[in-house]
Formats: C-alpha cells, structure tokens, sequence
C-alpha cells in the first residue's frame, strides 16, 4: 500500500524546465517543499515568475548551488527526498549530490534527473545514446553507493514534443505537411509535465516503487505518430499532408547534423521508429507503472490535449527537420 506520509522534498533543477513542474506537484500535495536557487536565479528578471509563484505556494527557496558542496549537504539535511531535475548538460554534476547525500546520511530517496526514455533499455544512436550514457553512469552509482532510489520514466513530454504554432514561428515546413519518422505505426508515448510531477510526487513515500523505475505509461498516452496525427486532424478539422522519411534517410540526418539536432533526431528515431517506449514488459524486478500504481490519477491524455490546446502545428519533428520539395 502507498504511504500517506508527508516527507520534506528538496528539489534541485528548481526553476528548470522539469523543476517548476515538480515543485508546484509537491507544495500542492502538502508536502513541506524545499528549492535549491542560486543567488544570480533571484535577480534574474526571466526567472521571477516562477520564483514568485514558488512563493506564493509556501516554496522555502534555500540559496545554493549543485557546485557548492557544502550548500548542497545544508540543504541536504534539511529534508528527506532529494529530486533532481537539472538539464542534460549538468548530468555528471549530480555526483555532487551523491556525495552530500551520502555525507548528510539522512536521505530516504533520491529521484536523479531522468523524465524521458528508460535509458538502460534503448536502441538511441549519436548524441542521443551519449546523453543516455551518462544517465546510467548516475543509476549506476546511486546504486553502488546504496542510496534508496526511484528512476521516472516519463517517455515524451508534451510541451517539448507537440509544441503550439506560437512556439514554432521559425519552422520552414508548411503548416499542411507533419513530417513522421518510418511507417509512423509504432507506438511511443507522451505524458504532459504536470502529470509527470504529480505521478513523482505520490511515489516518494510509496514504498512499492523503493529502488525501482517508476514508468509513465498510461493508456490513453500510447498512440503510434499516426493515431496522433489523426487526433490533431479530428479536433481542427482539417487534414495533414504526411511526409514520411524512411530510417535510412533518418540515420543519414542524424549522422549529417550538429548538436542539438542529431541528439533530437536520435530520441525520436529511438522513440518513433525503434519502438523505445514499448518494446520492453515492465516487469516487478525493476519497474512499476504510475497509472497502474495511481489510479485515482485522471491524467490527461492525448484527446483530451489536443482538445484542450491550440497546438496548431502539431508536432516535434517539424521543428529538426525541413521537407523540401515534399
């Protein structure tokens, strides 16, 4: 049974992409919240609405950095659960937070930053692969160093990977084309954010996902790109031309591109053609699923989002790759 009790959570990657969403997940559920913020975050004017809702949601912002040792094992200690959501680029800086965690002594999970792919079973190349690399480096020595652990699956997040035309303005493609990667039938998942942090936020006192991977993969969110396109079409009433690009052309991209291009291109053909998401049976050894877990969860799925939003263009791969003469 799940735990109902209310431990203090540090987040660190607070005012990042992921973060935000976590920390808003965590005060609302009444869980004592704690965000790691530098001093340069709080004077930073493209920072203040989050750090004023932070604020209005009761957040203590403890003033900190992950290359400040000795802020992390303060604020270490003064918490129970440490989730971290720093960017991919910050990934080998989490063995700063290993070793506070391990010197405070007090904490009964860790959440290192994860919330996409399941990195110790993918078929990414390139780029993609380098950064999932460095993800099973911190799993293995969270591991090692005994620290009790939940890894979050998320899969896709929505917001990076069916964005809205107000985000896109830039893309050459035309607005009746949608570019799909292979036969566009295998299915993949996409999970909002605010979903993603609640599913993390009831699980840190649930002792039934203690040192497993927590996998975000309900139902009304597995949909191969096709289906996708066909919900976008079903809510604006309209029809997409759809391009479809074999795997070599996209292994050809891939190879051909620079970063952060070939890492995006590797995620989707990891996710979109090489079935990453769904290729493998969650099995009780290693992993338990969040709706399964949390049923009482209304999640918001995929008809449910394009109903909700204007996603007028509707999909990430727009955005990496432009068809020409399509």
């Amino acid at each position: 049974m799940e735990n109902s009790g209310n431990s203090k959570i540090l987040i660190i990657g607070a005012t990042g992409y992921m973060g935000k969403f976590i920390v808003e997940a965590s005060a609302k559920a009444g869980h004592p919240t704690f965000a790691l913020v530098r001093e340069s975050t709080l004077s930073d004017p493209s920072k203040s609405p989050i750090i004023q809702t932070f604020k209005t949601l009761g957040v203590n912002l403890l003033l900190g950095d992950i290359h400040d040792y000795q802020s992390l094992v303060e604020a270490i200690k003064k918490v129970d659960v440490v989730i971290s959501s720093v960017s991919h680029t910050q990934l080998e800086d989490q063995n700063n937070i290993i070793s506070a965690i391990k010197e405070a002594g007090n904490i009964k999970r860790f959440f290192p930053s994860e919330f996409g792919n399941d990195v110790d079973r993918t078929n990414a190349i390139s780029e993609g692969h380098e950064v999932y690399d460095r993800k099973v480096k911190i799993r293995r020595t969270v591991e090692a160093e005994g620290i009790p652990h939940t890894y979050v699956v998320a899969n896709f997040l929505t917001e990076h990977f069916l964005p809205t035309l107000s985000e896109l303005r830039w893309i050459k493609t035309p607005l009746d084309k949608v570019v799909i990667f292979g036969d566009g039938n295998t299915k993949a998942v996409l999970n909002t954010e605010e979903d993603v942090a609640t599913y993390t936020i009831r699980s840190v006192d649930d002792p039934r996902a203690l040192n497993k991977v927590l996998f975000v993969r309900p139902p009304g969110n597995t949909l191969s790109y096709n289906d996708l396109v066909s919900l976008w079409e079903k809510h604006h009433s309209e029809t997409l031309k759809r391009v479809y690009i074999s795997e070599e052309e996209i292994l050809k991209l891939i190879k051909e591109s620079s970063y952060p291009i070939n890492m995006g291109l590797s995620i989707s053909h990891a996710g979109y053609v090489k079935g990453d998401h769904i290729n493998y049976e969650i099995k009780p050894s290693f992993g338990v699923e969040a709706s399964t877990l949390y049923p009482d969860v209304n999640y918001t799925t995929l008809d449910e989002f394009f109903r909700k939003n204007d996603a007028r263009t509707p999909f990430f791969l727009n955005q990496i790759v432009t068809v020409k003469d399509a």
